[in-house]
């Protein structure tokens, strides 16, 4: 804007206790309303992507605009597009009228947009002589060209994060995963302490606490300058000098440039962390195996040492490696791992013994696999046959998925693979789990499936771990089915012995006692209506014998 015309104002320039005009109160078509102060904003081009330029706990954040500003009557009063120039602000700092402030942070980099801006988040009762006159209701032709962010990304002053570069999509490194970075770190003076491409774990980190931190805020191509104060840096002590590094004196704040260049995500796809996958290649798509599905892989398996003891699939002549997931056709850890990736997916699965080949070793591959092993494999999933899900089956199908699986899971129990055998049970009861299409006779056979498996779940799980809530609530329900309620409410009880809180046990508590209610009330009817039978009767004869 030029310099005899800028949208700064102070608040002195406005009386909040005027009496204001509302010039637009009614919303045109195309127009929404941007808080509760009457600015309007009518979008004329879509901008790209969906950051803005606050979001979240960003602050000051330099603006790069161009606009056109008219009173309502159409007349101009400023433009940077006349001048050439785009017009450069901080957000937030009151450098702009309250509707500015207010406005931009709700576009997108390129949009373009028309606000209509009332007198109290524009110049107020006093205007801006010549050209804005007093309680001047304004409209801004505004086109976002670009923003520059500074981030406290630990909200507590210790690192602040400038985006010199965008990056891709929306994803950030987790803790486990391991990071490719460039970064250069020099002191104030500019003095270089480090200059560096690195692979590292995000929380083992590198070089300072800083690096881990930022590296978690960024996306994939995003370049940073850090600005680093000496809690995340080396502190008190200061890092001394040695030959490929600068030395950091007690106290120092460092400026690190950082460009995060990729990443290789890593998860732990059981809950004790001993099966642990690194993605090596990503894969698009979102569909994975489910259980029961049959996979075909390219498949290399190692020992600790490098010695392979498996490859299947890489060599021409060589059929790929194929099994059925959930059948117990391969080790434990790559049947779960193997459920977790996606078409096209290259990892490397680390399995230690207990979900390998444990204490007994494995003959029966390439090459031995010694006791008590930790076995790493190289996985690609070329291909992958899902079982059919329930909603894919007709309701027959869907009894008799059910009742094999069932079937399956006895077998499971009585070997003492309870772990196996109750997520069978659970898959069983899925089958039939929504019966709504079922005929008359369908229900009935899947109402005693249902509950054949959950009784059979709950007592295996009791068998395990007497105080277990779950198996108690499943328990009563099957016998609220069976019309047991008195071991149901026995089952209830226990539960809610272990755990008083439990809304799920509590509400079926309550669907417990009204279903006793009405057996009660039908039971009194039952005997009410035999006695009154019975008093139409008379006195019994004496001759008569009962």
């Amino acid at each position: 804007m030029e310099e005899d015309f800028d949208l700064p104002v102070g608040d002195d320039m406005m009386n909040e206790d005027m009496d204001i005009p509302d010039d637009n109160p009614i919303l045109k078509v195309g127009e929404e309303e941007i808080g509760k102060q009457g600015l309007k904003k009518k979008l004329l081009k879509e901008g790209e992507g969906w950051d803005t330029p606050e979001n979240g706990d960003e602050e000051n954040s330099v603006c790069f605009s161009h606009y056109t500003g008219t009173l309502l009557d159409g007349t101009q009063f400023d433009s940077s597009r006349d001048r050439g120039t785009p017009f450069k602000f901080t957000l937030g700092q009151g450098q702009v009228i309250k509707g500015w402030d207010q406005g931009i942070k709700t576009m997108k980099k390129g949009e373009n947009a028309i606000f209509t801006i009332p007198p109290d988040l524009a110049y107020g009762a006093s205007g801006s002589p010549p050209t804005i006159p007093p309680n001047a209701t304004l409209q801004f032709d505004v086109e976002l060209l670009s923003w520059t962010s500074v981030k406290d990304i630990c909200k507590d002053g210790g690192i602040f994060k400038k985006i010199l570069v965008e990056g891709e999509k929306w994803e950030n490194p987790k803790g486990l995963d391991e990071v490719s970075v460039k970064y250069e770190a020099r002191l104030e003076d500019g003095t270089i302490v480090k200059s560096d491409e690195v692979e590292f774990t995000v929380k083992e980190g590198h070089f300072c606490p800083a690096l881990s931190r930022a590296v978690k805020t960024m996306k994939k191509g995003e370049k940073v300058l850090l600005t680093v104060k000496p809690q995340y840096g080396f502190g008190e002590k200061g890092k001394p000098a040695s030959a490929n590094e600068g030395g950091v004196l007690p106290n120092a704040i460092l400026q690190i440039t950082l460009e995060l260049v990729s990443w290789k995500t890593v998860s732990e796809v059981t809950d004790d962390k001993k099966v642990v996958k690194k993605i090596l290649k990503e894969s698009e798509g979102y569909d994975r195996p489910n259980d029961g599905s049959v996979v075909k892989l390219k498949l290399i398996g190692k020992l600790q040492d490098g010695t392979m003891f498996l490859k299947k699939g890489h060599d021409i002549e060589d059929e790929l490696f194929e099994f059925k997931t959930d059948e117990e056709q391969v080790i434990d850890g790559l049947d779960r791992a193997v459920t977790t990736m996606k078409k096209g997916e290259v990892a490397l699965v680390t399995i230690t013994p207990e979900y390998a080949f444990g204490s007994s070793g494995s003959q029966q591959e390439l090459a031995a696999v010694p006791l008590n092993s930790t076995v790493y494999y190289e996985v690609e999933l070329v291909s992958f046959v899902k079982e059919k899900e329930s909603w894919d089956m007709n309701s027959q199908e869907n009894i008799e998925g059910a009742g094999k699986r069932k079937e399956e899971s006895n077998v499971l129990f009585k070997a003492g693979k309870y772990a196996r055998a109750s997520k069978r049970y659970e898959k069983a009861v899925k089958y039939i789990e929504y019966d709504s299409s079922f005929s008359e006779e369908e229900k009935k056979q899947a109402k005693a499936l249902k509950v054949a498996c959950n009784l059979n779940n709950a007592l295996l799980a009791l068998e395990m771990e007497s105080r277990n809530v779950k198996a108690h609530y499943r328990r009563a329900q099957a016998y609220i089915q069976l019309a047991d309620l008195d071991l149901a409410e026995f089952d209830i009880k226990k539960a809610l012995e272990i755990d008083p809180d439990n809304k799920d046990v509590k509400l079926e508590y309550k669907t417990l006692k009204e279903k006793m209610r009405e057996y009660n009330k039908k039971e009194a009817k039952f005997y009410g209506n035999m006695f009154a039978k019975m008093n139409k009767l008379g006195p019994l004869d004496s001759n008569v014998k009962i």
